[in-house]
């Protein structure tokens, strides 16, 4: 285990951390585990390091929190990506003339338009009935994938890997 380590521990704990000259200060809603204060007690001067900003005026924290973002964003998109490579690869054709989502055949006033790209993959459907249909097709696919464990990524972050036991709530100081 690592500063960094320590640092994200503390976060997943619901710890508050800021420096006060050399000293860290904790804040939390309830008390914080003693296994995460031991951490950060054990690993003090490389977080001191990681949160006091450097010429940029950025802290090792402030690059964190952004690569973090970043990583989100990132593994989102790809999920998105895979979402359309999906119907890309799996399309719903359907008769011309009948909409695919309703079924009910082309009239006048009801126009079915078709859908894709690819000759054979034409999906065709009324105008008002793309929506309810690109839905179920966004979830049927988002299905598919997490069947293949590619799952939407909603950057959640791990729990510290120790047995603690709650100490006084409140502030702390290291």
């Amino acid at each position: 285990m690592n500063a960094v380590q320590a640092l994200e521990a503390a976060h997943a704990a619901g710890i508050h951390i800021e420096l006060d000259g050399d000293q860290l200060v904790l804040e939390a809603p309830a008390a914080p585990p003693n296994c995460v204060v031991d951490l950060l007690a054990r690993h003090k001067f490389g977080i001191i390091a990681l949160l006091r900003p450097h010429r940029d005026g950025w802290s090792a924290e402030d690059w964190q929190a952004f690569f973090h973002l970043k990583r989100t964003e990132a593994e989102t998109q790809a999920f998105e990506c895979c979402v359309i490579e999906w119907l890309n690869q799996n399309p719903a054709p359907s008769a011309a003339g009948q909409c695919g989502w309703c079924r009910r055949a082309q009239t006048c006033d009801a126009v079915v338009l078709p859908f894709g790209t690819e000759p054979g993959t034409h999906a065709w459907l009324h105008a008002e009935c793309w929506k309810a249909w690109h839905h179920a097709r966004r979830a049927e696919a988002a299905a598919a994938l997490t069947q293949l464990g590619i799952r939407k990524w909603h950057g959640t972050t791990a729990a510290p890997e120790c047995v603690c036991v709650p100490d006084d709530a409140g502030h702390a100081e290291l």
